[in-house]
C-alpha cells in the first residue's frame, strides 16, 4: 500500500488543506474536523486503498484505516496538507465549535445533568418510598414506629438532593463552563441562603422583604432560587466567563485573592439583580408551555410527545430531559414528563421483545432478547441501536406503543416524585398512584408488542450482525457460520501441522456479547476484521496467545499483537476511550516485547472508564482475516481468561 498516495487522495477529497481544522489519529481511525462538510465527498473516500468505512460522530469526519495502517497514514496526511497534529483534547474541543449552536447546547445540558443523576436518583427513589411508607401508615395499612431512628433519618435523607440541588448544578455547571467548580457551588450556596426566603412558602406567606439594587434603581424580592435550574445555569456560565477574564489580566502576584473575589462578588450581585429574575420568568414560561401541550385536550400533546421521545433519543436531544423534569418537580411537586419517558423507553423493549420472540434467525432472537430486557429497565440504547432501528418497523411500533402510554399517562394526570430512572423501576417513584403507572405501562408494551409483531419479518438474505460488513464487500467482516460452542479443551494440530491452526482466549474476564449491543458502529458492523466484544467483569487485560507486541497505544488502551500464525490482533479497552488521554489505563507491555498467553499487556480501572461515561466492553479484532481458510467465533456467554473466544485455521 502506497500510504503517500492514500494520504493524498484523503486530503483530496475532503477539500484540501483550507478545509481541515484539526487532525488527529485513535487506533484505528483518521479523526478530522473540516469547516465545510460539503466539500468532503465520502463515497469517493470510501473507494480509496486502504479506507473500510467513513462516517461522521461529534464533529468529526472519522476514516477508518486499521491498525498499523492509520498511523502510516496520518504521518503522511499531516505532512502533504502541511499542518500539526493535535491532541485528542484538540480534536475534541475543535469537533464541538464545528456543531449548530442546539447541538452545543444540549450537548452542555448533558455534561451538566447527567453527573448529577445518581444523587437525584437516590434522593427520587428514597422519597417515592417514605410517601407510600406515610400512605399506608395514615390509612392502617401497617404499623411502624415513626420515631425510630431508620424512619427519621430516611425521611431526612430523603428530599436532601432535592434541597440542595441548585449546589450540585453550580459545582456541575462549572465543571462543564470550565471555571472553579468550588467557586461554582459558592454561587449556587448564594441563590439558597438561609437569608433569603424559601422559594416554597412564597404562595402561602407572600414576599416577606424586597430589597433596592443599583442605587435604587428598581427592587428585586428577596426570595431563593430553590426549585430553579435555568438561573443557576446562567449564573455559573457568567461566573465563568468573569474568573477567565480576570485570570488573564490580573497579576499573578494577586490573581489567587482577586479572582475568586472579584467574580463571587459581581456574579452573585447580577444573578439576585438581574439573572434571577429574568431567568425565573423565562424557566417558568417554558415549564408552562410544556405543561400546556402535555394536558392539551384528550392527551393529544402527550401521545405525539411520547411518540417522538425515542426519535430524540436517537438525535440526543433526550439530554435536556431532566432539566425539565427537575423544573417540574419544583413547580408542580412531581414531574409529568417521567412517566412519559417511561412508557416511550419500556415500548421499544416492547418491540424488541417482539422481534425476539418472532425471528427465526438464532443471532437475531439473541440479540434482541437481552437488549429488550435492559429497556425494560430504562436502559434502551441496546433494543434502539442494535434491534429496532436496524429493522425500522419495530422501531416505529416502539413509538406508537410510547405514544399510546403517554396518552393515557395524560388523561389521567400521573405525575413522579423524582426523576432519573424509568422502566419497571419507574414505579418506585409513582408510589403515590402504582397502578396507574402499572397501567401505562401494559398499555405502551401491548401496543408496541402487537404491532412490532404484526410487522416485523425475517431478513432471510443478510445474515443477522453481519449486513454491515457484507455491504463493504470485504471478508473481514464476514460472518462465521454457525456452529457449535467452542471447547475450552483445544486439540492439538497434527504432526507437521504446527501453525495451521490457533486458538485465541479470552484477554479478560467476562461475558462475550453480540455485536448488535455495542454502540460503536465501527467495531459492531466488524469493518476492521472479525471481531469479539466482551463485557469485562475486572480490568486485566492478558495476552490471548503467545505473540509479539507490534504496538501499544501511549493512551494505553488499545493494543496491537502479531500471532504465531500471523495473524493481526487489536485488543481495545472500551469505546472512545481514547478520549481519556491515558487516565484509567496502565501499560505493562512495551512494542517488540515477546508475550506468552496470559501475561498482563494493559491494566484498566473500570471505574474511571464507566465514571467517564465511555462503555467498557472490550473488542478483539482479528484484523487479517482474509490470510486465514477459517475463522470461527464464540457464541455470547460468560468466559474465563482460559475460555477460547476465536479459532484461526490457515
Amino acid at each position: 500500500m502506497d500510504y503517500g498516495k492514500t494520504a493524498k487522495e484523503i486530503l483530496d477529497k475532503v477539500g484540501g488543506s483550507k478545509n481541515i481544522v484539526s487532525a488527529a489519529h485513535c487506533a484505528t481511525r483518521l479523526r478530522l474536523v473540516i469547516a465545510d462538510n460539503s466539500k468532503a465527498d465520502k463515497g469517493a473516500l470510501e473507494n480509496i486503498e486502504g479506507v473500510k468505512g467513513v462516517f461522521e460522530a461529534s464533529g468529526q469526519l472519522q476514516i477508518i484505516l486499521g491498525t498499523g495502517t492509520v498511523n502510516k497514514v496520518f504521518d503522511q496526511f499531516i505532512a502533504v496538507a502541511g499542518i500539526t497534529a493535535s491532541t485528542k483534547a484538540e480534536a475534541k474541543e475543535a469537533a464541538a465549535k464545528q456543531q449548530n449552536v442546539f447541538m452545543r447546547a444540549i450537548k452542555l445540558l448533558g455534561d451538566i445533568f447527567v453527573p448529577i443523576i445518581p444523587a437525584i436518583v437516590a434522593s427520587g427513589f428514597l422519597m417515592g418510598i417514605m410517601n407510600s411508607l406515610d400512605f399506608m401508615i395514615n390509612n392502617g395499612f401497617i404499623n411502624m414506629d415513626t420515631s425510630s431512628s431508620i424512619y427519621v433519618f430516611a425521611s431526612l435523607f430523603s428530599n436532601t438532593a432535592y434541597t440542595f440541588l441548585q449546589i450540585l448544578i453550580a459545582f456541575s455547571a462549572a465543571k462543564a463552563f470550565g471555571a472553579n467548580p468550588y467557586l461554582g457551588a459558592v454561587i449556587g450556596m448564594i441563590m439558597i441562603n438561609p437569608s433569603l426566603q424559601n422559594a416554597y412558602t412564597v404562595a402561602t406567606e407572600g414576599v416577606l422583604q424586597t430589597q433596592s439594587v443599583f442605587f435604587g434603581l428598581y427592587d428585586i424580592d428577596m426570595v431563593g432560587y430553590q426549585g430553579h435550574v435555568i438561573p443557576v445555569v446562567i449564573a455559573v456560565w457568567l461566573l465563568s466567563v468573569i474568573e477567565k477574564k480576570l485570570h488573564k489580566v490580573v497579576p499573578e502576584v494577586l490573581d489567587l485573592f482577586v479572582t475568586p473575589l472579584v467574580s463571587v462578588f459581581v456574579t452573585g450581585y447580577l444573578t439576585l439583580a438581574v439573572i434571577g429574575p429574568v431567568f425565573v420568568w423565562a424557566e417558568n414560561a417554558i415549564l408552562d408551555g410544556i405543561q400546556w401541550m402535555l394536558t392539551l385536550p384528550f392527551g393529544i400533546g402527550s401521545l405525539i410527545m411520547g411518540a417522538l421521545y425515542a426519535p430524540t433519543v436517537v438525535t440526543g436531544i433526550h439530554q435536556m430531559y431532566t432539566a425539565i423534569d427537575i423544573g417540574q418537580i419544583a413547580q408542580y411537586g412531581v414531574t409529568y414528563w417521567l412517566p412519559l419517558a417511561s412508557a416511550a423507553n419500556i415500548a421499544q423493549g416492547a418491540a424488541a421483545l417482539a422481534v425476539a420472540l418472532k425471528s427465526k434467525d438464532k443471532k437475531v432472537k439473541s440479540l434482541a432478547l437481552p437488549s429488550s430486557l435492559s429497556a425494560f429497565m430504562g436502559i434502551t440504547e441496546p433494543a434502539i441501536f442494535g434491534v429496532n432501528l436496524r429493522f425500522f418497523k419495530p422501531f416505529i411500533a416502539g413509538c406508537i406503543g410510547g405514544g399510546c402510554g403517554a396518552l393515557y399517562a395524560s388523561i389521567v394526570h400521573l405525575g413522579a416524585k423524582g426523576t432519573g430512572v424509568t422502566g419497571i423501576f419507574g414505579i418506585l417513584l409513582c408510589l403515590d398512584e402504582p397502578v396507574q403507572y402499572i397501567i401505562e405501562m401494559v398499555i405502551a408494551v401491548g401496543v408496541a408488542f402487537v404491532v412490532s409483531f404484526l410487522l416485523y419479518k425475517d431478513q432471510k438474505s443478510v445474515q443477522a450482525g453481519d449486513s454491515h460488513s457484507q455491504e463493504k464487500g470485504g471478508e473481514a467482516g464476514a460472518a462465521i457460520e454457525e456452529k457449535e460452542e467452542m471447547s475450552p479443551e483445544v486439540s492439538e494440530t497434527p504432526d507437521g501441522e504446527e501453525g495451521k491452526e490457533e486458538i485465541l482466549f479470552s484477554p479478560v474476564k467476562g461475558k462475550v456479547i453480540p455485536l448488535t449491543e455495542v454502540s460503536d458502529e465501527t467495531f459492531a458492523s466488524e469493518m476492521l476484521g472479525t471481531t469479539v466484544a466482551i463485557e469485562p467483569a475486572d480490568g486485566k487485560i492478558i495476552a490471548p496467545c503467545d505473540g509479539e507486541v507490534s504496538n501499544i497505544f501511549d493512551t494505553g488502551h488499545a493494543v496491537c499483537l502479531t500471532t504465531k500464525t500471523g495473524g493481526e490482533l487489536l485488543i481495545h479497552v472500551g469505546i472512545d476511550t481514547v478520549k481519556l488521554d491515558g487516565k484509567g489505563f496502565t501499560k505493562k507491555v512495551s512494542d517488540g516485547d515477546k508475550v506468552h498467553a496470559g501475561d498482563l499487556l494493559i491494566e484498566a480501572d473500570l471505574e474511571v472508564i464507566k465514571a467517564a461515561g465511555y462503555p467498557a466492553a472490550t473488542m478483539v479484532i482479528l484484523t487479517n482475516p482474509e490470510d486465514f481458510s477459517a475463522v470461527e467465533k464464540a457464541e455470547p456467554g460468560e468466559v474465563r481468561e482460559d475460555s477460547p473466544v476465536m479459532k484461526l485455521e490457515k
